[in-house]
């Protein structure tokens, strides 16, 4: 797929076949959250990935709309450190999302449907992932093929429109 079109067919998936996804293009994935630009290079970001399905479902419970999550054929946690002040926090925060956005988009080139969630319980995901005190479950992204048809760009988005968002030189 090309970009433009991995970026238009990209949209929150939340059921999924049962058909595993190759080792590879979940190396893919990961790779392409590895790479995103992040403050000063930082790169706040670990990334915890789970396959197996009893531990899927586990994790669903961690936010109350991540119940997608159990039926992903993977899930991605996203894992940062806990921010030491305001700056920092706002700093893992754009980082993550930059990071999530190259995941997806990387999924979606593949033919990998993603779903993002919160996560609101850190002590069950901490007990879940196994990740130290120092860090914090920011975000999962459940990844599967989709359940209804592949993917394919949007052809009838439901986002403002275009010349609404946009502002040239001035509001």
């Amino acid at each position: 797929m090309e970009t433009w079109d991995a970026i238009r067919s990209r949209h929150n998936v939340r059921d999924f076949t049962d058909q595993p996804i190759p080792p590879e293009d979940l190396d893919q994935v990961l790779e392409a959250g590895r790479r995103a630009p992040s403050a000063q290079n930082w790169q706040p970001w670990d990334f915890v990935v789970v396959t197996d399905r009893d531990r899927l479902t586990e994790l669903a419970t961690v936010w109350q709309g991540a119940g997608h999550v159990a039926r992903s054929a993977a899930t991605i946690a996203l894992v940062a450190p806990v921010p030491a002040n305001e700056r920092q926090r706002d700093h893992v925060q754009y980082d993550l999302g930059q990071a999530t956005m190259s995941m997806m988009i990387a999924a979606a080139d593949l033919g990998i449907g993603t779903g993002h969630s919160a996560v609101g319980d850190q002590a069950r995901a901490r007990e879940l992932l196994g990740f130290p005190d120092d860090r914090f479950c920011a975000y999962l992204i459940a990844a599967g093929y989709p359940a209804d048809q592949p993917l394919r760009p949007v052809e009838r988005l439901n986002r403002r429109p275009f010349d609404e968002v946009v502002h040239r030189g001035h509001w």
